[in-house]
């Protein structure tokens, strides 16, 4: 693997994230959530031989998704914003992938999981209310971010 370069996501992403209202934010990162799950997809049918573990990664991204669209969806008095600002932060998101192969990517996306394993805690002073839930969807950010980790090292070995 060539020296991949690992973004800060919450920067990189930061001057589209910072036009999304907080009462949105949650929903924004589900939808978020979404795209991450279609890259997973995309690399099960890259690396075949781990398409199991990749798509079980997918499905994960989908339940985080699930989860906070049933507690903290977008305010439909957002909706138009949100969908607008959508488009440019996938884009932004993928841009960081861009120039590397699948594998390398994969790395990227481990510590991605774990950037993104501090954002649903983060939430917890504006939403105390669904604290559990948060927590626990960190949880669930961190086996994506776990199972990456060991593969790249099988791979690596």
């Amino acid at each position: 693997m060539t020296n991949v370069k690992i973004p800060q996501f919450g920067e990189l992403l930061r001057p589209l994230l910072s036009q999304v209202p907080q009462s949105a934010y949650p929903g924004f990162l589900a939808r978020l959530e979404r795209s991450a799950a279609a890259r997973y997809r995309g690399w099960a049918e890259s690396i075949p031989e781990h398409a199991d573990g990749l798509l079980a990664c997918a499905d994960r991204e989908d339940e985080i998704a699930d989860r906070i669209e049933a507690i903290l969806p977008v305010p439909e008095k957002h909706e138009a914003l949100v969908s607008s600002l959508l488009p440019d932060t996938i884009a932004v998101y993928y841009d960081a992938f861009s120039a590397y192969t699948a594998w390398e990517q994969l790395a990227i996306q481990a510590d991605a999981e774990k950037q993104g394993s501090a954002a649903w805690p983060n939430l917890i002073p504006a939403f105390p209310e669904h604290q559990d839930e948060l927590n626990a969807l960190s949880k669930l950010e961190l086996e994506s971010g776990d199972y990456l980790d060991a593969l790249l090292a099988d791979e690596a070995a």
